[in-house]
Protein backbone atom coordinates (compact mmCIF):
# COMPACT_ATOMS: atom_id res chain seq x y z
CA UNK A 1 0.00 0.00 0.00
CA UNK A 2 0.63 3.31 -0.53
CA UNK A 3 -0.06 6.78 1.41
CA UNK A 4 -2.77 7.66 -0.59
CA UNK A 5 -4.24 4.14 -0.48
CA UNK A 6 -3.82 4.30 3.23
CA UNK A 7 -6.17 7.39 3.23
CA UNK A 8 -8.13 6.55 0.92
CA UNK A 9 -6.92 9.26 -1.61
CA UNK A 10 -6.66 8.67 -5.14
CA UNK A 11 -3.47 7.74 -6.72
CA UNK A 12 -1.70 9.37 -9.84
CA UNK A 13 -1.80 6.16 -11.12
CA UNK A 14 -5.78 5.56 -10.56
CA UNK A 15 -6.64 9.19 -11.44
CA UNK A 16 -5.07 8.47 -14.76
CA UNK A 17 -6.35 4.55 -15.00
CA UNK A 18 -3.59 3.48 -17.32
CA UNK A 19 -4.12 0.99 -20.10
CA UNK A 20 -1.54 0.44 -22.11
CA UNK A 21 -1.95 -1.78 -25.19
CA UNK A 22 0.84 -2.48 -28.19
CA UNK A 23 0.51 -3.92 -31.17
CA UNK A 24 3.28 -5.23 -33.44
CA UNK A 25 4.18 -5.56 -37.11
CA UNK A 26 7.01 -7.31 -38.97
CA UNK A 27 10.72 -7.44 -37.09
CA UNK A 28 10.33 -3.66 -35.88
CA UNK A 29 9.61 -4.18 -31.76
CA UNK A 30 8.27 -1.04 -30.27
CA UNK A 31 7.40 -1.48 -26.96
CA UNK A 32 4.72 0.68 -25.50
CA UNK A 33 6.14 4.45 -24.48
CA UNK A 34 7.19 4.47 -20.94
CA UNK A 35 4.91 7.88 -19.56
CA UNK A 36 6.23 10.21 -16.47
CA UNK A 37 3.32 12.02 -14.93
CA UNK A 38 4.11 15.07 -13.07
CA UNK A 39 1.23 17.09 -11.31
CA UNK A 40 1.58 21.01 -10.43
CA UNK A 41 -0.52 23.48 -9.04
CA UNK A 42 -1.59 24.32 -12.45
CA UNK A 43 -1.29 21.10 -14.84
CA UNK A 44 -0.35 17.50 -15.53
CA UNK A 45 2.28 16.87 -17.28
CA UNK A 46 3.17 13.54 -19.74
CA UNK A 47 6.28 13.12 -21.03
CA UNK A 48 6.94 10.27 -23.03
CA UNK A 49 10.73 9.46 -25.30
CA UNK A 50 9.86 8.37 -28.21
CA UNK A 51 13.67 7.90 -30.07
CA UNK A 52 13.66 7.96 -33.62
CA UNK A 53 9.91 9.22 -34.33
CA UNK A 54 8.71 12.53 -35.76
CA UNK A 55 5.62 14.70 -35.03
CA UNK A 56 4.14 13.59 -37.88
CA UNK A 57 4.10 9.81 -36.14
CA UNK A 58 2.23 10.58 -33.49
CA UNK A 59 -1.35 10.81 -32.75
CA UNK A 60 -2.53 12.19 -29.20
CA UNK A 61 -6.42 12.79 -28.76
CA UNK A 62 -9.22 13.58 -26.22
CA UNK A 63 -12.50 12.23 -26.40
CA UNK A 64 -14.95 10.97 -23.76
CA UNK A 65 -12.39 11.90 -20.79
CA UNK A 66 -9.77 9.56 -22.36
CA UNK A 67 -6.33 11.24 -23.39
CA UNK A 68 -5.00 8.69 -26.20
CA UNK A 69 -1.59 8.80 -27.58
CA UNK A 70 -0.51 6.44 -30.92
CA UNK A 71 2.53 6.01 -32.43
CA UNK A 72 3.88 4.54 -35.53
CA UNK A 73 7.28 4.24 -36.98
CA UNK A 74 8.28 2.73 -40.17
CA UNK A 75 11.59 1.45 -41.50
CA UNK A 76 12.90 1.14 -44.82
CA UNK A 77 16.02 -0.43 -46.15
CA UNK A 78 17.35 -0.97 -49.41
CA UNK A 79 20.29 -2.22 -50.43
CA UNK A 80 21.81 -2.91 -54.19
CA UNK A 81 24.93 -4.30 -55.68
CA UNK A 82 26.00 -5.84 -58.98
CA UNK A 83 24.35 -9.00 -57.92
CA UNK A 84 22.16 -8.65 -55.28
CA UNK A 85 19.02 -6.35 -54.69
CA UNK A 86 17.61 -6.13 -51.48
CA UNK A 87 14.30 -4.12 -49.81
CA UNK A 88 13.30 -4.68 -46.54
CA UNK A 89 10.33 -2.56 -44.75
CA UNK A 90 9.16 -3.01 -40.95
CA UNK A 91 6.52 -1.16 -38.99
CA UNK A 92 5.43 -1.20 -35.69
CA UNK A 93 3.16 0.94 -33.75
CA UNK A 94 2.00 1.42 -30.18
CA UNK A 95 -1.00 2.80 -28.23
CA UNK A 96 -1.74 4.26 -24.39
CA UNK A 97 -4.74 5.55 -23.44
CA UNK A 98 -5.14 7.32 -19.89
CA UNK A 99 -8.33 8.31 -18.03
CA UNK A 100 -7.95 11.90 -16.96
CA UNK A 101 -8.51 13.74 -13.62
CA UNK A 102 -11.40 15.19 -12.85
CA UNK A 103 -11.02 18.91 -13.29
CA UNK A 104 -8.34 18.80 -16.18
CA UNK A 105 -9.44 21.51 -18.89
CA UNK A 106 -10.15 19.49 -22.38
CA UNK A 107 -9.96 22.30 -24.22
CA UNK A 108 -6.78 23.13 -23.69
CA UNK A 109 -4.78 20.37 -23.48
CA UNK A 110 -1.26 20.76 -25.54
CA UNK A 111 1.39 18.77 -26.78
CA UNK A 112 5.00 19.85 -27.80
CA UNK A 113 7.37 17.25 -29.75
CA UNK A 114 11.19 18.19 -29.05
CA UNK A 115 14.23 16.11 -29.73
CA UNK A 116 12.59 13.17 -29.55
CA UNK A 117 10.54 13.63 -26.28
CA UNK A 118 6.58 14.37 -26.26
CA UNK A 119 5.30 16.65 -23.73
CA UNK A 120 1.57 16.69 -23.22
CA UNK A 121 0.14 19.25 -21.05
CA UNK A 122 -3.16 18.78 -19.64
CA UNK A 123 -4.06 22.42 -18.01
CA UNK A 124 -6.44 22.26 -14.88
CA UNK A 125 -9.87 24.34 -14.49
CA UNK A 126 -9.66 27.46 -12.19
CA UNK A 127 -12.12 25.40 -9.98
CA UNK A 128 -9.82 22.54 -9.54
CA UNK A 129 -6.22 24.54 -8.80
CA UNK A 130 -5.78 23.59 -4.82
CA UNK A 131 -3.01 25.67 -3.22
CA UNK A 132 -1.07 23.39 -1.24
CA UNK A 133 -1.73 23.88 2.64
CA UNK A 134 1.08 24.34 5.53
CA UNK A 135 0.83 22.04 8.59
CA UNK A 136 2.22 23.84 11.48
CA UNK A 137 4.03 20.73 13.25
CA UNK A 138 4.01 21.24 16.68
CA UNK A 139 6.32 19.60 19.43
CA UNK A 140 4.83 17.32 21.81
CA UNK A 141 4.14 18.13 25.52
Amino acid sequence: MNFADDFGLPSLSRMFDVRPTLRLATSLTLPTPAMDVIEDTDAYKLTAELPGMSEKDIEVVVSDGTLTLKGEKKKETERKDKNYYMAERTYGSFERSFTLPEGVDRDKVGAEFTKGVLTITLPKKPEAKVEPTKIEVKAAA
